[in-house]
């Protein structure tokens, strides 16, 4: 209550599921225990799963079964928490946050993900690509063949509480139009960041930007940390079998929420994509152009020059709704 308090807003606590069902879909926030094992049908997932930081591991399970958005182990996460409540009475809900997921690594999420960024930005939305794999060698070497200026994942690792949206949105490197928040492309050691530190720069991103489009690992740990944020979660998959399965198996671990297929053409392969979308049961949002020179691209820091190409742009358009539809 305390926590609730701080944060300016009012608490309504019940003792079982079934009292909270009246305003279950009209609260700013909805908060549920670690000791809730079920929630109602058809009803918005939990934007909160509150528990003891003994029980953090078992948390973030729990987490994925019942949908929960976040997850807040006090009592470390008290400031985070008493932020994020106060932030959810605000009049502004922020921009909106795509995730890009490789069902299958080597897919080419990064590439994806990259162009979506750089279409966006040319469509004059306020962009940011964040780098959600420390293990990906960085973002930022595909997108520049130089070192830009602005901060890096690192430098937000001992962050707590709030961070100003504007001061963060000025602090980040620019390429081809959007802002990027990268994992360092060096080969030195680097400090990683924690969920409370990345819940923070999520916060800040939503705030500060139109549109985030996250570049998602795919591993319990990246889903974990960034899928759960998202508004919508597109999917890359080829249409070959041992890819399509793969996609198949990364689905059944991503949040309930809006998801679309996003399939890269694989050079002379026939394979309809909309067949591909058909048999994993979700909508087709693009097909990804397979183009000469991509590795080599992503190598050399050059991938936003092949973004400019035509069938990139109508591409990222179409997956991103920006020729007039929803973005």
């Amino acid at each position: 209550m305390r926590i609730v308090a701080a944060s300016g807003g009012r608490l309504r606590t019940v003792e079982r599921v079934e009292e909270a069902l009246s305003g279950w879909d009209t609260a700013d926030v909805l908060i549920v225990g670690s000791d809730v094992r079920e929630t109602p049908p058809r009803r918005r997932a939990p934007a909160v799963l509150l528990g003891r930081s003994a029980e953090a591991e078992e948390l973030w399970r729990l987490a994925a079964v019942l949908g929960a958005e976040r997850v807040a182990a006090l009592p470390e996460a008290a400031a985070w928490l008493a932020e994020h409540l106060s932030l959810a009475s605000a009049p502004e809900p922020g921009g909106t946050m795509v995730g890009v997921v490789g069902g299958r690594g080597g897919s080419g999420a990064t590439t994806a993900a990259i162009w979506l960024a750089h279409a966006a930005a040319n469509h004059g939305v306020a962009t940011l690509l964040v780098d959600g794999d420390p293990w990906g060698g960085g973002v930022e070497l595909a997108v520049s063949d130089q070192s830009l200026p602005g901060l890096r994942w690192p430098d937000f690792a001992a962050t707590r509480g709030s961070i100003d949206p504007g001061q963060f949105r000025d602090s980040l490197p620019t390429a081809g139009g959007f802002a990027f928040l990268s994992w360092p492309g060096r080969r030195e050691p680097f400090e990683s960041t924690d969920p409370a530190s990345a819940s923070a720069v999520l916060d800040a991103a939503r705030r500060a930007f139109e549109l985030t489009v996250i570049d998602i690992a795919r591993n319990q740990e990246g889903l974990q940390a960034f899928a759960w944020d998202c508004d919508r979660i597109l999917l890359l998959t080829t249409t070959h079998l041992k890819s399509a399965v793969a996609t198949a198996r990364v689905l059944n671990e991503v949040p309930p929420t809006d998801t679309g297929l996003l399939v890269r053409a694989a050079g002379s392969d026939p394979t309809d994509p909309h067949l591909v979308a058909d048999a994993l049961g979700i909508p087709l949002a693009g097909v990804v152009p397979d183009l000469r020179g991509v590795g080599a691209g992503t190598e050399q820091g050059r991938l936003l020059e092949l973004g400019r190409r035509r069938p990139v742009r109508r591409f990222a358009e179409a997956a991103l709704g920006l020729n007039g539809g929803d973005r």
